[in-house]
């Protein structure tokens, strides 16, 4: 069971560097309606992306796998699909929807042209989590941690994690054979909560993708940026050791770093909570 990792490129130059790796993909991010309402008290990603990013990445690697995540459903959405389609996208990833009329919606719009990646990150979409696997034969997905958080009102995304939220969603995705993804992940021995211990509980859970986040990347504004602040192809490596050692790992063992994790998470959540 390999780990794939969803990379957002500032620049094609850097797209077509990370595109070596077969376990990459690239990921080009045009949400932004609504976005900064949500999350513009957070220190987290708002992307530049366009689409000429789509219709440049795609050209500069052709054989790369593309997710595209557009702008939650809204009066220009059949003009977003189409343009992204048309710039070559592998896959569309819906962002903050909350009922199963809206996965239609998509689904719709989409017309059987690409891959559907739908993004559960609000409270109600948990809900019709399994209708919308039988009735439109979704195939694979995400959960997003930083908006399903604040719909908790939790203080810490990964809070989400261990406070159980996803165990029944991931259990019926397992016996089901759904691929999926949770949240993102920072470099090895780094972030708030490591992937030493995070990315055991993404095996223990069954989750085969993962977004690498701003804090891996760290934004880069050019490829010799990038290469000054880290070797890629070592830092991704770590990851998939990581990963790989934890795939091994008994239940017992995957048990304990649970509990550790959690934890820690405790701990964050309530160092920022005494914050306040």
């Amino acid at each position: 069971m390999n780990m794939l990792f969803y990379f957002m490129p500032p620049s094609v130059e850097i797209a077509k560097v990370v595109a070596q790796d077969p376990d990459v993909i690239l990921f080009v991010d045009l949400e932004s309606l609504g976005k900064q309402k949500r999350q513009g008290h957070l220190k987290t990603w708002k992307s530049k992306h366009s689409i000429t990013h789509v219709n440049d990445i795609r050209e500069a690697c052709p054989d790369t796998e593309l997710l595209v995540r557009i702008d939650p459903l809204n009066i220009n959405s059949q003009e977003q699909v189409d343009n992204v389609i048309r710039g070559g996208a592998n896959a569309i990833m819906l962002p903050m929807f909350h009922d199963i009329d809206e996965v239609k919606a998509i689904v719709e719009l989409v017309n059987g042209r690409t891959r559907l990646v739908p993004l559960f990150e609000t409270i109600s979409s948990l809900k019709i989590l399994e209708d919308a696997i039988r009735l439109y034969d979704i195939k694979d997905l995400h959960f997003g941690l930083n908006d399903l958080s604040l719909d908790l009102g939790y203080n810490f995304l990964f809070e989400v994690i261990s406070n159980g939220i996803l165990e029944e969603s991931c259990s019926f995705l397992r016996s089901n054979g759904i691929d999926f993804g949770i949240g993102g992940v920072a470099r090895s021995q780094e972030g708030v909560i490591s992937p030493e211990y995070l990315l055991g509980e993404h095996v223990r859970l069954g989750s085969t993708r993962v977004i690498l986040s701003q804090t891996f990347h760290r934004n880069p504004k050019d490829l010799n940026a990038m290469a000054d602040d880290m070797n890629f192809s070592e830092e991704l490596s770590k990851l998939k050791k990581i990963y790989s050692n934890f795939s091994k790992c008994s239940d017992a063992e995957l048990k304990t770093n649970q509990l550790m994790t959690n934890s820690r998470i405790k701990d964050v959540s309530n160092l920022i909570h005494k914050s306040k």
